[in-house]
């Protein structure tokens, strides 16, 4: 029998890829998103039969009448602009939303795979980060809501997994990027497009060497598919272990897009990491994934899925 897909925030940037990675793969896909961040631009593309969109906020009961076999929950803002502006929503989603999906996965007997984050490790102290790591976080600092809402919400994963015996599992994703993300959410690759793609300042927090490491989106998606199809239900980092510091990437993209924009520095924003590296052993050596996209290659195409969108955002 074909499967059927669960996919909270499923009209964001990631979950939208995943909702057509799972359709491409002859599954069923149900997608939930109150569009609080995300949008019906990113899925407006899908045709298929097999897709249902249900407009609904994951901290209020789930009703689903379908048969479910794995639930994706990525419902949650991710960009800083985003959960800054939204802390009570952030830490509700990450809390009364994650129990939800738990409960409805218990109830349906489906396999479940937490988006964590990188931002698990806080501003770490180790580099790269393992996953044993229990990171260096500021609980009332500004970036705590989203930090502490990701942290509650692996220990309730967890605690379901051990004591109900759900099937769980849990995605520590590093930077990702690519087609579809918001220009205005804060994030380095797609600020620093826009602002080449004007000629405006590229603007670059701090000295700009604080380091990233950046993970195409396609690569992301497959490595979540192939962590809920395993049988490990501790965390796994998810990310490209080659790390780059802001500058670098900051004039890449002014390199890539031929752009005249000077890079100008502005303060350090409050708790802002100053490494960010994942160590992927357990990946490779449990999923057998490694990410295989160059970074020119997809900056390139994220340049260019920004050009073709330069009238609805408005630049230049």
């Amino acid at each position: 029998m074909r499967k059927t897909a669960l996919i909270t925030g499923g009209a964001g940037f990631i979950g939208s890829h995943l909702c057509d990675y799972l359709l491409d793969r002859d599954f069923k896909v149900i997608c939930i998103d109150n569009l609080i961040t995300g949008s019906l631009k990113n899925i407006s593309h899908i045709s298929s039969g097999d897709f249902i969109f249900l407009n609904h906020d994951i901290t209020c009961h789930i009703e689903i009448k379908h048969k479910i076999d794995c639930i994706f929950h990525l419902a949650s803002p991710a960009s800083p602009i985003d959960y800054l502006r939204l802390p009570i929503q952030t830490l509700k989603v990450g809390s009364i939303g994650t129990h939800n999906v738990l409960g409805l996965a218990k109830i349906k007997r489906a396999k479940v795979l937490l988006a964590s984050t990188s931002e698990i490790y806080g501003d770490p102290q180790v580099n790269p980060q393992h996953e044993e790591y229990w990171g260096h976080v500021n609980p009332i600092g500004p970036r705590g809501v989203y930090d502490e809402a990701k942290r509650f919400a692996e220990a309730i994963t967890m605690a379901y997994h051990n004591q109900q015996g759900v099937s769980t599992y849990i995605a520590r994703i590093f930077n990702t990027y690519g087609p579809r993300m918001k220009e205005k959410d804060g994030r380095a690759i797609p600020s620093f497009i826009c602002q080449a793609l004007a000629n405006k300042d590229i603007t670059v927090f701090g000295d700009g060497i604080q380091t990233r490491s950046f993970c195409y989106i396609s690569d992301t998606v497959e490595a979540l598919f192939k962590l809920i199809g395993s049988d490990y239900h501790l965390p796994v980092n998810i990310g490209n272990p080659v790390e780059m510091t802001i500058i670098e990437i900051a004039e890449r993209i002014k390199q890539l897009t031929g752009s005249k924009s000077k890079i100008v520095f502005h303060d350090m924003p409050v708790d802002d990491p100053k490494v960010r590296r994942p160590d992927i052993s357990k990946a490779k050596e449990i999923l057998g994934w490694k990410p295989l996209t160059e970074i020119d290659e997809g900056v390139n195409n994220t340049i260019e899925w920004f050009k073709e969108r330069i009238a609805d955002i408005g630049i230049g």
